[in-house]
């Protein structure tokens, strides 16, 4: 059973994130943040994680520690579910286009957390959410979860569909490396024999 359910409680946030790794994609992602809402929805769909996201957070002040503090507690479900790693395929990349945009998600569940970023946005803002939380976000979600990730934008001039070909790229690489090795399903995917 690859699951796991986080409450991650602070004076800026109360969240609670349950994630089942061997789902169908389905999800309820209520964090206050539309566009965010949307993009969670994508990494569930096309992760093929089963996902409840929760958050109640200081939105009055702006959409910030929402989105840093889902990033961390879902890290953190990321890790508890995925456990000592057994069996995983560990590596996943995609190669995703969506209209004008084209980027690039490679990873490794290592335990050695690692973002690169390469993204620009062409604007400040999707409606009233600050582009630059799509990195505060992936960088939480990577730390905490023990990813090296590396995203590139090879293309792109909509910042809607950069953003969302961003969360759909994660997903597909993390729905590649979570997979089951079926060559390999009871070793641990390592010469040191540990992740």
């Amino acid at each position: 059973m690859r699951r796991a359910e986080i409450t991650r409680k602070t004076a800026e946030t109360s969240i609670r994130v349950s994630v089942d790794l061997d789902g169908t994609g389905t999800y309820d992602n209520k964090t206050g943040v539309g566009f965010f809402d949307h993009m969670l929805d994508q990494l569930a769909r096309h992760a093929l994680i089963d996902m409840v996201v929760e958050c109640d957070g200081d939105l009055h002040i702006d959409d910030h520690h929402s989105v840093e503090d889902v990033g961390i507690a879902l890290g953190q479900a990321l890790a508890q579910a995925v456990g000592d790693k057994r069996g995983i395929v560990r590596y996943g990349s995609c190669l995703l286009p969506m209209d004008d945009t084209l980027v690039r998600a490679a990873l490794d569940i290592s335990g050695r957390p690692y973002l690169v970023w390469k993204v620009d946005f062409t604007t400040q803002k999707i409606g009233t959410f600050d582009t630059e939380l799509v990195r505060e976000f992936f960088n939480a979600f990577a730390i905490q979860s023990g990813l090296t990730l590396h995203v590139e934008c090879i293309d792109g001039i909509n910042s809607h569909h950069i953003a969302e070909a961003a969360f759909k790229a994660v997903a597909r690489a993390l729905r590649d490396a979570m997979e089951i090795d079926p060559r390999k399903a009871d070793a641990i995917p390592s010469t040191k024999g540990v992740l």
